[in-house]
């Protein structure tokens, strides 16, 4: 079968083949994501990923003659991941008539993620106030949609790119927020919100993340799930401390099969949509370099 291979630590995939392994999904839909960029590097606190191997943490497909979810644990433990003709799945969600492999590959892991920061981690309740950060991205769209629908009564959308910030508001944000400028932030998330947010979604970091905690209200959650704005963020502990504020992390890695699934299932009955662009397997180098460079969708590889 055709497969995209890591053949070298921090370089782009290439194409090559591998032999179909026994028991395989057939893979219809496989997105490209910052983890599978991660791993690939060899730098990731999973540890160095043994060369070659097939990148790709989740995709779309058929098994069995059912059109399922999955992921894989390419790049985190030795094996082969999605972005080929055929993969070994781990956990496996079946998914219902009527959604497109492609969108439903683009949602994948950032979907549920969402969901769960929300819902798992925030407890978000009706009429609360939410802050997402990065919310152009696969997890703020989300994130963005799922509030909403939750009852949020005000969701405002983070972001440093103009487009971005475009694409949130289409997603049904009351109000968003211009990430490139630092000064006045916290006021200016305040304001957007019409008040402290009661809740932060963050896969951002850095010093957004620190002027974000002083937007939240009383009794704040500050849901962290991310740093591609810089892996630190300092909080001062006056503020944490008289606010009766909440840091709590999130990983994937920590949710369980069942889990994932009822997320990824709520997210699909609330018709929650992200921007994607389709690319095919042997355009997969360039459409890796790409990710990297943050493109306004994600791209997803059709094998």
């Amino acid at each position: 079968m055709r497969a995209a291979l890591v053949t070298a630590y921090g370089q782009p995939p290439e194409l090559g083949r591998r032999d179909v392994p026994a028991g395989a999904v057939r893979v219809t839909a496989a997105p490209i994501v910052p983890l599978d960029l991660l791993c690939a590097t060899g730098t990731s606190y999973f540890g160095p990923p043994p060369l070659p191997y097939v990148p790709g943490v989740q995709g779309v497909g058929v098994l069995d003659a059912r059109r399922v979810f999955f992921t894989t644990s390419a790049g985190m433990a030795p094996g082969d991941g999605s972005l080929a003709e055929h993969a070994v799945a781990e956990d496996v969600i079946p998914l219902p008539d009527g959604v497109p492999d492609e969108l439903v590959a683009a949602l994948g892991l950032s979907a549920i993620a969402a969901w769960l920061a929300l819902t798992w981690r925030a407890r978000l309740r009706p009429g609360e106030r939410v802050l997402v950060l990065g919310a152009g991205g696969a997890v703020g769209q989300v994130a963005v949609q799922a509030a909403l629908s939750l009852g949020a009564s005000a969701v405002v959308a983070a972001s440093r790119r103009e487009t971005h910030r475009k694409i949130a508001a289409e997603r049904g944000a009351t109000a968003t927020v211009d990430l490139s400028d630092q000064d006045g932030l916290t006021e200016r998330m305040r304001e957007a919100a019409g008040g402290p947010a009661d809740v932060v979604i963050d896969p951002v970091g850095g010093d957004t993340a620190t002027a974000a905690l002083l937007a939240l209200a009383e009794q704040g959650r500050f849901v962290h799930l991310g740093a591609s704005g810089g892996p630190t963020a300092t909080f001062s502990s006056a503020a944490l401390r008289s606010g009766s504020h909440s840091i709590l992390g999130y990983t994937n890695n920590a949710v369980t099969a069942a889990q994932k699934a009822e997320a990824l299932g709520a997210v699909l009955e609330r018709r929650c949509i992200v921007t994607y662009e389709t690319v095919g397997l042997d355009a997969v180098a360039d459409a890796w370099t790409r990710t990297g460079a943050a493109p306004d969708g994600r791209l997803v590889v059709v094998p």
